[in-house]
């Protein structure tokens, strides 16, 4: 019978892929330097094959087949974790520690009820939070850093399960004294040659509002990338408003929860279709706290605003 690698072993070769540096591999692992590049080389005579490459000096370089055994060890790491998780879902739901990530354009809007909804309803749960962009955040989720995501969709969240928590519509906010302020709602159309405020690359708010701009006329990249400012932020994209700078699309989520409170802006109503995002929430297929996530996503569905 062929000897199997350890978890330890496992984990340290994980992380190395992910940090490629010795000491900080070692750091993320809570263990020496020595002790990571001992495992790792003992892995090596194991299975009698070479995963890092030790020719190009300091850098950490895996061959193809280093890779390959990272990957596979990935997916056997996360289905060994997952045995006990499974049984403690199984003897106490909703309890222990939940990692939690959420958008940017999310994030200011909604952690505080979503949090206090968890304390007080679920108040086993022992969590942490982080905002990143959906692109990272997913790959912590795929990592196992990460175990649910609140995120905007339409999103590229294959490899996930979804389920849609409430619609979030989009609104066009602009100086006061614009020409379109006196309309009652602002159609794709009317975004025409208008000097567009968008989110910075790596965020879905970007794309969704480009999405939006494609109903009205043709957009390619040079008008995606010449025609717009661009914001790290939705209150710093309100900022740009005010200054003048253009106008922008926003969730009205931000809205009702006065993103433009200190801003001489407005905001107007998108008109057409699909002219919103749903929130929503992502995790790793077969996860042993699925009913978990879909009890969560009950709780959290009642945060959603009123119909009008």
């Amino acid at each position: 019978m062929l000897p199997l690698p350890s978890a330890q072993q496992l984990r340290y070769l994980i992380t190395l892929s992910e940090l490629r540096h010795f000491g900080r591999a070692a750091a993320a692992c809570a263990v020496t330097q020595s002790t990571l590049s001992a495992g790792i080389m003992t892995l090596e005579r194991q299975l009698d094959a070479q995963l890092l490459d030790r020719t190009v000096g300091k850098k950490v370089v895996f061959t193809p087949l280093g890779q390959e055994v990272a990957r596979k060890g990935r997916q056997a790491l996360e289905a060994l974790e997952a045995v006990p998780q499974l049984a403690a879902a199984a003897r106490t739901p909703l309890t222990g520690p939940l990692r939690l990530g959420v958008i940017p354009t999310i994030g200011p809007f909604l952690v505080t009820p979503m949090v206090r909804t968890i304390q007080e309803r679920f108040p086993q749960i022992v969590l942490s939070v982080t905002e990143d962009t959906t692109e990272r955040l997913l790959e912590k989720l795929s990592l196992g850093r990460l175990d649910l995501l609140i995120l905007a969709m339409p999103c590229l969240c294959d490899g996930t399960e979804t389920l849609p928590l409430w619609r979030d519509p989009l609104q066009v906010i602009m100086p006061e004294g614009h020409p379109l302020a006196s309309a009652s709602h602002v159609s794709a159309e009317q975004l025409e040659d208008q000097r567009m405020i968008m989110m910075e690359d790596g965020h879905c708010l970007r794309e969704q509002t480009l999405a939006v701009c494609r109903q009205g006329r043709g957009w390619d990249s040079s008008d995606e990338n010449d025609a717009t400012f661009t914001a790290t932020s939705l209150h710093t994209m309100a900022d740009m408003v005010a200054l003048g700078l253009g106008i922008g699309v926003v969730p009205t989520l931000a809205i009702d929860n006065g993103l433009l409170s200190t801003h001489p802006v407005i905001s107007r109503p998108l008109s057409g279709g699909p002219v919103w995002r749903t929130i929503g929430l992502a995790w790793r297929p077969r996860s042993p706290r699925s009913a978990d996530f879909h009890t969560l996503a009950a709780a959290f569905s009642t945060l959603a605003p009123a119909a009008e």
